[in-house]
């Protein structure tokens, strides 16, 4: 008898092979048969008009921190995701000495907008290696099952301390070091080493993180050690301000190693056919044998922007900033008053506080006719006449006005795609998920707390991509499900999770297609210092389990708490796929 046995759903396997009905059979937390009319289990579901697959497997998000304090790992966990990896973009928490322990919160807090005091009251701190730290995550229960790489800003820190900070040139011995420190980290189950080498990240005072500078000699130096272990991926993040050198690099570190490397690809409004050199490049280096990849978000990166967020187009204007600190109900009634109204809507933006802003972000004070309305459910692929220019020229509004009462209201926010929005379509990302050089990626979740939310983004896949969109050409449902599961997990060697198949791991979503809805965005403090943040939530999951154990169903939480993390090199043991 199995354990449990989902009756009569329609399968999506993973594999993108065409979706079939059948039952499904788990026994000892792996799947044991899939298709046909499976024996009897100790429990049965229901699975009729329901789409069964595999978990999602998140390889980009931020959970460093909250994974220390939350088990869940909302709201990554109410959207079908069932492992995430994070240590991703350069930053995380190991290895750290006592005193650079301010200086990572601070990174973290700068590049990914977490914020210190939550980070400060959510972390113990008790280790310094980053096999420590590894234990630490180990210890803890967790609803879902958690990966880590690597990242740069800690590693660099600690071995140089203050001349990292300074963005000093590592030295052969600083090199040495930081690539011993990252064999180390792979052996004990790192998934890989990433580094960030963009001018948007930078530390809450301004500054450029200390890895943004590093040269090739620093960047090769540390990847060889993916050669002493033959194992692990290499990630970047980069503006490819000089294209040549950052691709001749990472050539050559994929040839030396043997092991992939990839970037961050989204296409910008300064340069809208970045992307497509890019993607031409990959395609050039694959040719070669070269392991290159393109990591690409299924939707654009946006900024949400309203009252109690970390932006908007008035946070730049001197009034407004003096209201900032208060709470967000008293926020919106004193900007209620007409004669705040008129006077804040009569300043100009603060020179001073826009020169504070990364370049994109600069765009809040003058492109109304990037910023949408969103609406519930939210449209993250919004026409222009949803702009606030546009609303403006048909109400004889000013653009300040309109935006300016629409955040006025409980709930509303106005979306900011900061990439992949140049042509103001999806068509840009269509291609990009149709082509084999990128990788389903970028949710961020647990980042921006208060800027953007983009966790949900698995379920989008399904709900945009495969049902709703009307400005363009769906894609296939097998392909959006491969995408997020075989895919992800393969490219990472997680060898045992991602399909439905028997001997592997019994990660199951239970969804029903139709009844898929995206809820608007929300903001809620529920982080340690009663830390704020957005989240996203979801209808339309039957159930969710992870090692065949139900963490949700119809929603709601059942307790089980069966994930762990996930050590490289160990992931494959007792996968025995067909």
């Amino acid at each position: 008898m199995h354990d449990i046995v989902i009756r009569g759903g329609t399968i999506v396997d993973g594999s993108g092979k065409p979706a079939f009905a059948g039952d499904v059979a788990i026994a000892g937390g792996r799947i044991a048969a899939v298709g046909g009319k499976q024996g009897p289990g100790k429990r049965e579901i229901d699975a009729d008009g329901l789409l069964v697959t595999p978990g999602w497997v998140d390889v980009h998000t931020h959970y460093d921190g909250q994974a220390m304090w939350d088990p869940m790992l909302a709201p990554s966990c109410w959207h079908g995701v069932t492992t995430v990896m994070f240590g991703n973009c350069g930053v995380g928490f190991a290895p750290v000495k006592k005193e650079h322990r301010g200086a990572l919160m601070d990174l973290m807090e700068g590049v990914e907008e977490i914020p210190n005091p939550v980070l400060a009251a959510g972390l113990n701190w008790e280790w310094e290696t980053f096999p420590q730290y590894m234990d630490e995550l180990d210890r803890r229960p967790r609803a879902i099952d958690i990966a880590a790489q690597i990242a740069h800003l800690p590693l660099r820190v600690h071995v140089m301390g203050d001349r990292a900070v300074r963005r000093e040139m590592a030295t052969p011995d600083d090199i040495a070091q930081m690539r011993d420190l990252t064999v180390e980290a792979l052996r004990c189950g790192a998934f890989g080493f990433t580094t960030s080498r963009t001018d948007s990240h930078k530390t809450p005072d301004g500054d450029l993180v200390p890895s943004r500078d590093a040269d090739d000699h620093e960047l090769l130096g540390i990847g060889s050690a993916m050669s002493v272990t033959g194992t692990g991926a290499f990630g970047m993040n980069s503006d490819f301000d000089d294209e040549e050198f950052e691709l001749r690099w990472m050539r050559k570190l994929a040839r030396e190693t043997g092991r992939p490397v990839w970037f961050l690809l989204t296409d910008r409004y300064s340069d809208p056919q970045r992307w497509r050199r890019l993607i031409k490049a990959v395609h050039e280096a694959r040719a070669e044998g070269l392991s290159l990849t393109a990591q690409m978000a299924g939707r654009p990166i946006g900024v949400m922007m309203g009252i109690g967020t970390a932006l908007n187009p008035f946070t730049v204007r001197p009034t407004y900033k003096q209201l900032e600190s208060l709470p967000i109900e008293e926020q919106r009634r004193r900007l209620r008053d007409p004669d705040l109204r008129r006077k804040i809507l009569s300043e100009k933006p603060s020179d001073a506080e826009v020169a504070k802003l990364a370049q994109f972000r600069q765009y809040i004070t003058t492109r109304f006719d990037k910023f949408f309305t969103m609406g519930n459910p939210p449209d993250y692929e919004p026409g222009p006449e949803k702009s606030v220019a546009a609303i403006a020229a048909r109400t004889g509004k000013s653009p300040d006005e309109v935006a300016y009462d629409y955040i006025l209201e409980d709930g509303h926010y106005l979306y900011f795609p900061v990439v992949n929005y140049t042509t103001g379509d999806h068509e840009p990302i269509r291609e990009m998920l149709n082509d084999p050089g990128c990788l389903l990626g970028l949710s961020d979740g647990g980042a921006h707390c208060t800027s953007i939310i983009d966790a949900g983004v698995p379920s989008y896949m399904l709900t945009h991509w495969g049902r709703d969109r009307t400005r363009g050409p769906k894609l296939p449902l097998e392909m959006l499900v491969k995408r997020q599961t075989s895919e992800t997990a393969g490219f990472f060697g997680l060898t045992d999770r991602g399909r439905l198949v028997p001997g592997l791991r019994a990660d199951v979503n239970l969804i029903d297609f139709d009844g898929m809805r995206m809820q608007k965005p929300e903001l809620i403090h529920d982080m340690p210092a009663n830390g704020r943040r957005f989240v996203q939530r979801v209808t339309g999951y039957e159930a969710t389990l992870v090692a065949g154990q139900p963490i949700f169903e119809r929603g709601e939480g059942t307790g089980a708490l069966p994930g762990k993390l996930v050590r490289a090199g160990r992931v494959g043991d007792n996968a025995k796929a067909a």
